[in-house]
């Protein structure tokens, strides 16, 4: 039977912290990945264009897998619908593949892709706050995480006609806050992982 560490929050009032928590070296991984790839999209946007489509597919295929992690092991109940997990790892995995194979094409798959992957995980983000916020303080931080995800989206959505150069570098920016967000939230959740 598996003990946990001492916590102001028993493992009765908190189990949906506890299974959250248990995830958190994942979180950190999905958030360094996102800054790296966003400080690139940032201070490289044009000489490596071809480059952030190839690292942006296999983002999403590793994100993908990442997500069907969660759903198969069942960590992440607690906290999202397996079926959710599946379906948002099933089209990270379907995208990343489709701009692998059609890079010509990619440009404006990889926008119409960035916008809704964006305005779900902002949904994702805040529903995850709203269902934790029982249980951690400063739920608020992924909140707006969320509904910087969501206006990104929207924006991308709105005016996918706008330059090349100007949607890598604002992915880059939404890639390094969504990363910074992430890894805050690993680093809380590392306090409250069960103890073995």
């Amino acid at each position: 039977m598996t003990q946990v560490s001492a916590s102001p929050l028993s493992v009765f009032s908190a189990p949906h912290l506890h299974a959250l928590a248990l995830g958190w070296k994942m979180l950190l991984f999905r958030g360094i990945c996102a800054i790296l790839f966003g400080v690139v999209a940032v201070l490289m946007p044009l000489p490596t264009l071809a480059t952030l489509i190839w690292m942006f597919a296999a983002f999403c295929i590793v994100d993908g897998v990442f997500a069907l992690v969660a759903a198969v092991s069942g960590r992440a109940k607690a906290y999202a619908p397996t079926w959710w997990l599946v379906v948002v790892g099933v089209l990270g995995i379907a995208a990343g593949i489709a701009i692998f194979e059609f890079p010509g094409e990619a440009g404006l798959l990889m926008l119409k892709f960035i916008a809704f992957m964006a305005i779900f995980r902002g949904v994702f983000e805040i529903v995850g706050a709203i269902q934790l916020r029982k249980v951690i303080s400063n739920e608020w931080m992924l909140i707006l995480g969320g509904l910087i995800d969501i206006a990104f989206g929207v924006y991308v959505l709105a005016f996918p006609g706008r330059s090349a150069l100007a949607m890598i570098m604002v992915l880059g920016i939404f890639a390094i806050i969504s990363g910074v967000s992430l890894v805050a939230l690993a680093m809380r959740l590392k306090k409250h992982v069960p103890a073995a």
